[in-house]
């Protein structure tokens, strides 16, 4: 028999490739954090030897989910400012409260609080965009997460930097500190087409080239976003970077809702991806995604949650069902968007975004053991006729049990391996009273 680390047996595993292949009765083989091998559990046992022979019957084996879009540090504002429209909500109340209160200290302690939640929804890996982005890769790092740290751009000055230029040393700098950490990426992350002029946008297309890492941006997102553009530039936003050389496989273009076909078309010639926030856009009103009309053109769709300050939840498996389901309002057709193409969305899909697909996003032997336990052997998950259904249809993240990142297990019976829930809890509420004092006053 061979000797391995782990053996996990389920009484199901969705690999996520090939897409909707559902395997019973089966077992994933981990040994130094990658997949050996996705085989029928009486061959597991007969073949394995395990350090840690894991038996998790009525539960369901699936690939980490990738939120490919989020503001983690922003956990410490969830709630602060809700049923706002986009631009109010950001300059009367987010952008302040970000003067006022965003330093080193609230970006490690809101990131550790968004690394637990996510965790423990099964996230094992988020794609983020905000200030201090060491601190976040810092965390992110030291809790055993899978993490893009987003190298912020803005025209303006904030704590982070006072500009362009400042903002871009520092992103390289956080970038080459990061190198050779197994668990940590970076993109650039200009923040969007209204804060970010061309000058640093082309900057920004030159030092992504040279250091083959992504470009992440808001774009796409409200109607105000487009008009500014038109008056400003003469052109829509996607054709001013279009013009700027940023349309690539790099680019990850969040929201995209107010889209043309054809710059649909362009976007799938070009091999951008898309990330679909569906319960943020509804919750600010910005309208919807064509997620359809997008896969159907070929373009790469990704899931994300957004912050917690306009979404107000890290929560990815709730946000799979909102957007299968808004898919098909959308489209006017209930096929638009099946189950198993938005667990691919929450995926493979948001690991192909981050240029990640040969390491994470499926349950591929060779591939990094980024698993998650589902248990549904609850009376809210019966009958079980199908369980991928039953993932994005009717499973909350209450329901995730155990979670690996590259082999470690970071969560256990729902309890956090490498975080203090406890001691995360009284810290949150120590900014609460901190922030809600400094409004009264």
């Amino acid at each position: 028999m061979e000797h391995i680390d782990t053996l996990l047996s389920a009484s199901w595993v969705i690999p996520v490739e090939p897409p909707g292949q559902l395997l019973a009765e089966h077992s994933v083989a981990v040994h130094q954090g990658r997949i050996l091998a996705v085989l029928p559990s009486a061959e597991g046992r007969a073949r394995y030897r395990a350090d840690n022979d894991i038996s998790l019957a009525g539960q369901v084996l699936i690939p980490g989910l990738v939120n490919a879009h989020t503001h983690a540090a922003m956990t410490l504002f969830r709630g602060m400012a809700d049923d706002l429209p986009l631009e109010e909500w950001l300059a009367d109340h987010i952008w302040p409260a970000e003067q006022r209160w965003v330093n080193d200290a609230l970006v490690r302690d809101g990131t550790r609080l968004a690394c637990a939640e996510m965790m423990r929804g099964g996230v094992t890996c988020f794609n983020d965009m905000y200030f201090y982005p060491d601190e976040v890769g810092k965390v992110a790092s030291e809790c055993g997460m899978r993490a893009t740290i987003g190298l912020i751009v803005v025209d303006f000055p904030t704590v982070w930097a006072r500009d362009a230029d400042e903002y871009l040393a520092k992103g390289t700098e956080v970038h080459d500190r990061f190198r050779d950490d197994p668990l940590i990426r970076t993109a650039f992350t200009p923040h969007a087409p209204y804060t970010v002029s061309d000058r640093p946008f082309a900057r920004v297309r030159t030092l992504a080239d040279e250091l083959d890492i992504p470009v992440h941006i808001h774009l796409h997102e409200t109607d105000g976003e487009l008009t500014d553009s038109l008056r400003d530039y003469r052109e829509r936003p996607m054709a001013r970077l279009d013009r700027l050389g940023l349309l690539s496989q790099r680019l990850i273009a969040v929201h995209m809702i107010h889209i043309e076909d054809a710059e649909i078309a362009r976007f799938a010639q070009c091999g951008a991806s898309v990330v679909h926030c569906p319960e943020s856009n509804l919750k600010l009103a910005n309208g919807f995604c064509p997620v359809h009309r997008l896969l159907q053109a070929g373009v790469n769709v990704a899931l994300g949650t957004d912050g917690a300050a306009s979404n107000n939840d890290l929560d990815l498996l709730g946000e799979m069902r909102t957007a299968a389901l808004l898919a098909k309002a959308v489209a006017g057709d209930a096929a638009a968007l099946p189950a198993a193409a938005a667990l691919e969305m929450a995926t493979l899909n948001g690991a192909r975004a981050l240029g990640l697909e040969d390491e994470i996003g499926s349950l591929v032997p060779g591939k990094s053991a980024d698993v998650v336990a589902i248990d549904l052997g609850g009376i809210e998950s019966q009958p079980v006729h199908d369980p991928l259904s039953l993932i994005v249809y009717a499973t909350g993240r209450h329901q995730v049990t155990n979670v690996w990142i590259a082999g470690r297990p970071v969560v256990n019976d729902g309890t956090l391996l490498t975080l203090d829930a406890g001691a995360l809890i009284a810290n949150a509420e120590q900014w609460r009273q901190r922030i809600s004092s400094d409004e009264r006053n």
